[in-house]
This record gives C-alpha cells, sequence and structure tokens, in this order.
C-alpha cells in the first residue's frame, strides 16, 4: 500500500479529533513548554558529545556546517511550528502525519519514531559516566546508566509543571556550563573568524599537519549539523498540557530554535577563534575538555564536566517526559490490545501524568541499556531523517488540501521551507550510505522497522476498521 491509498472514509475518519475519557490536563504556559523542549535538545549536551564529531570530520569548517545546518533547522522549525499549530497533540509527529497524509503513513511513524523515543535515552545514560569520572573515575558504565534512567523516570512522573520547574533550573546551570566555554575562547582569540570562513583547515590523514578543509568534508559535517540542532518539535507532545496550544506551541518551536542555535552555534565559534593552536585541539582526543584545562585550568574542567552530566540528565527527564506521552496517545488511539490501551491511558490522580506509560518507557530505556552501544546507534542513527521527510510532505499537503488551515500559524515563502528540507534529507541519507559502519546499517534498520510497523497496521489495526486517531476534547 502507498502513503495515498489510504480509503477516503479512513482519512474522514481520522481528519478531527475526538474526545476521549482520558485526558491531560493543561497546567502549562508556552515558557513551561519551552523549557521541557530546551531540556530535551540538551544544547550544552550537542556541545560536547555531537560537536566534537563534527570538528573531527571538517575541521575549523565546522562553523560553516554549523551555520549550514542552522538554515536547515530553520525550515524544519517553519515545518513543524505550522503542523504543531494546526494538531498540537501529545501525539507529537505521527499524529499529525497520520491526520494529513493518511493513517497508513502515520504508523510507518509512529513506529520509528517510538523505537527512537525509547531508545535515546539509553544511549544517554551510558555516556553520563564519562562526566561523572570527576566523582568516581571507576563509575560502572551500565549500573550507571540504569540508576540514571530509574531516577529521571521517577522525576518525569511528576506533574508536568512541577518537572518545567526541575528541567528549567538544570537548564540554567547547562546554559552557564556553554557561557563558560564561550568566554574562554572570545577572550583568548587566537584567529579571526574570517579565517574559520574563508580558509578553514583540518588535520591530514596522517594527523601530522593542517590541510585546507575539502567541501565535501564540511557537506559531510553538516548532515551531523542538522541533527545537532534537532529536539525543538518536542514542544508539540507537551501540546495537550499547554494553554492556547495552536499559538504557544508554534512559538515554543521556533523559540527553542533560536535559542538552540544561538546557544550551540556561538560556543563552537568562540572555542575555533579561540583554540591555542589548531593542529593539537584537531588532533586531541578530548577536544573541549582540553581546550577548557588550557584556557581555564582542570579544576574548571571539572566543574564544567559535571554541568554536561546534569545536562545530560536533565534532557532523559525530558526525553522521558516526552515518550510517556508518545505511549499515552499511542493508547488512546488504540494501537495496542485492549488492555495495554487502557493502562497506556491511565493517568496520575494527584500529578495528572500517563504515570504507567512513563514507567513502562523508563523500564524499556533501563533493559536498552544491556544493549551494546553501537548497536543502538545503528538503531537510532536515521530514524529522524524518514520522521523528518514526512513532516515536510505533510506539511504540502496540508497546503494543498487545506487541512491545515485552521491553524494559527502559517509559515513565510511557502513551499521553499519543505521542499529545501527535503532535498537536504536526501543528501543526508546518501551521506548516511558512504558509511558502512553506522550510517548504512542504520538506514536498513530504519527501512525494517518501517515495514514491521507497515505489517502491524496492515495485519492487526487495520482489519479492526478505520484507525480513529484521537485527541483532547477541548
Amino acid at each position: 500500500m502507498s502513503l495515498s491509498e489510504s480509503s477516503p472514509a479512513e482519512i474522514t475518519q481520522i481528519a478531527e479529533p475526538q474526545a476521549h475519557p482520558h485526558e491531560l490536563k493543561r497546567s502549562m504556559k508556552m515558557v513551561g513548554n519551552l523549557m521541557l523542549t530546551l531540556s530535551a535538545i540538551t544544547p550544552a549536551s550537542s556541545v560536547f558529545i555531537i560537536i566534537p564529531g563534527i570538528i573531527g570530520t571538517s575541521g575549523s569548517g565546522a562553523f560553516l556546517s554549523m551555520l549550514v545546518g542552522a538554515v536547515v533547522g530553520v525550515f524544519m522549525a517553519f515545518v513543524y511550528a505550522e503542523l504543531a499549530s494546526a494538531f498540537p497533540f501529545t501525539g507529537g509527529e505521527y499524529g499529525i502525519v497520520g491526520r494529513v497524509v493518511g493513517p497508513f503513513a502515520g504508523f510507518i511513524v509512529m513506529g520509528v519514531n517510538l523505537v527512537g523515543l525509547i531508545l535515546i535515552p539509553a544511549v544517554m545514560a551510558l555516556g553520563i559516566s564519562i562526566y561523572l569520572t570527576a566523582l568516581d573515575p571507576h563509575l560502572p558504565v551500565i549500573g550507571t546508566a540504569i540508576v540514571t534512567i530509574f531516577l529521571a523516570t521517577l522525576v518525569s512522573i511528576l506533574n508536568v509543571r512541577a518537572n518545567a520547574v526541575v528541567t528549567g533550573c538544570f537548564l540554567v546551570i547547562e546554559m552557564l556550563a556553554l557561557l563558560v566555554l564561550t568566554l574562554l575562547g572570545f577572550l583568548h582569540v587566537s584567529r579571526p573568524i574570517t579565517t574559520l570562513i574563508f580558509h578553514p583547515v583540518i588535520l591530514n590523514a596522517a594527523g601530522t599537519s593542517l590541510i585546507s578543509a575539502p567541501f565535501a568534508m564540511i557537506g559531510m559535517a553538516t548532515s551531523v549539523a542538522i541533527f545537532a540542532y534537532n529536539g525543538y518539535g518536542t514542544a508539540i507532545y507537551f501540546g495537550e498540557e499547554t494553554h492556547d496550544a495552536p499559538k504557544h506551541v508554534a512559538r515554543a518551536v521556533l523559540c527553542a530554535l533560536a535559542v538552540t542555535v544561538i546557544s550551540e552555534l556561538v560556543p563552537v565559534t568562540a572555542v575555533l577563534m579561540g583554540a591555542p593552536h589548531m593542529k593539537s585541539f584537531l588532533g586531541s582526543s578530548n577536544m573541549l575538555g582540553d581546550f577548557i584545562t588550557a584556557r581555564g585550568g582542570s579544576t574548571l574542567n571539572t566543574i564544567v564536566s559535571l554541568g554536561i552530566a546534569l545536562a545530560i540528565f536533565n534532557a532523559i527527564i525530558a526525553m522521558q517526559l516526552q515518550a510517556g506521552r508518545n505511549i499515552f496517545s499511542t493508547g488512546r488511539d488504540k494501537v495496542w490490545p485492549a488492555a495495554i490501551n487502557e493502562a497506556f491511558t491511565r493517568t496520575h490522580k494527584t500529578f495528572h501524568s500517563p504515570w504507567v506509560a512513563t514507567l513502562t518507557c523508563g523500564v524499556l530505556a533501563a533493559l536498552a541499556c544491556l544493549v551494546n552501544e553501537n548497536v543502538l546507534f545503528v538503531v537510532t542513527g536515521t530514524g529522524i531523517i524518514l520522521v523528518y521527510s514526512m513532516l515536510c510532505i505533510a506539511a504540502l499537503i496540508g497546503r494543498m488540501k487545506r487541512s491545515t488551515a485552521h491553524g494559527h500559524y502559517r509559515m513565510p515563502f511557502f513551499p521553499l521551507a519543505p521542499i529545501a528540507a527535503l532535498l537536504v534529507m536526501v543528501y543526508v541519507v546518501y551521506t548516511n550510505w558512504l558509511d558502512p559502519v553506522i550510517g548504512r546499517p542504520s538506514l536498513f534498520t530504519t527501512l525494517g522497522i518501517a515495514t514491521v510497523s507497515a505489517l502491524y497496521y496492515l495485519v492487526v489495526v487495520r482489519r479492526r476498521g478505520a484507525w480513529v486517531l484521537r485527541g483532547p476534547s477541548a
């Protein structure tokens, strides 16, 4: 079945949200949604974990990679904002695609996205022990990861407003770590920004000298930079708990992207301008740690490392909140057997949170910590490409069929953003195909997850009748 083969009856029955006895309580304003979204993005974790890989690929050309990645981020934020304004439901991307493109496409997005939401917290938790070595250099990686998941899950069961406050406080510490990095770079400038733009360099294959960074390497690093900014779409998942959601969720998406670009691009620029010796910096196995030690001392590096560990913990809380709400939505949309659907839609009497769904995500994420980390990278690496692509298609179809016309926000310069983002996704698929270790296996894995999701829809869900996507009554 193609993406457009859903019957008219199916599409009609999912076009309008329907009331359901299990609903989440609207208790947040836009600022609370923004705090949770930024915590899920976790700019500090991107800077210290993802961006060193970008620098390793493109050298000082990482500035250009991050700049271009930011432009693509703007395109996708426009797409997210328009679609979220029309459908600010806790199901997130699958609820949007299912309503606009059709239930078959929506179910595939649900399957791919659900795997990522459950496994990515495990990937993050397995990396937290690196930054906790300042407290204990002998911390067990897997044990520390499981404890981190457990604590984050307990916090995420609390009322969403309480979580917004908790993650907001942690976010301040995270931003202070990035501010330290920025000041250390700009207070000790070793090269002008024009050098990064017009004469980017990279280590040669032997690691003995600097050479001009090839344009292809800068382009390849751009595909990673795009995902360093990813996460602004998290705002949708809290739409049913946000007052005046059609307006405020779209604003949260756009504000989150703006804050993320500034808090990631500026520190990276500062470090590239302030690194004492570019050759030794690019050859370091711990670029940012060595940079902080060189410019601010080992004590400051220890303090910042603890801040990054806290940022990772904060991100896991936000992602557990997001995953729990996604599972809650699948129960409300009757994806599973009746007893499981009923369990997933239970909300806590005091906290008004989907506690069973959230606990389920926590247990699955903890079990995923036992899986080899490279396997987790393969499984989660390219799913976002499919999700982004389907959202772009949904934006185009939504305008054409006017199924998103009731939304509060309309992206500027339509259809530039979705078409440009789709073209970039094609390029990202190409760059992943060139990587035989992680990228290519990840593409096949994503295809496999999509196939399993499609078969489940055809064999199980569709046989029950039209798949009805439900939303809040208000």
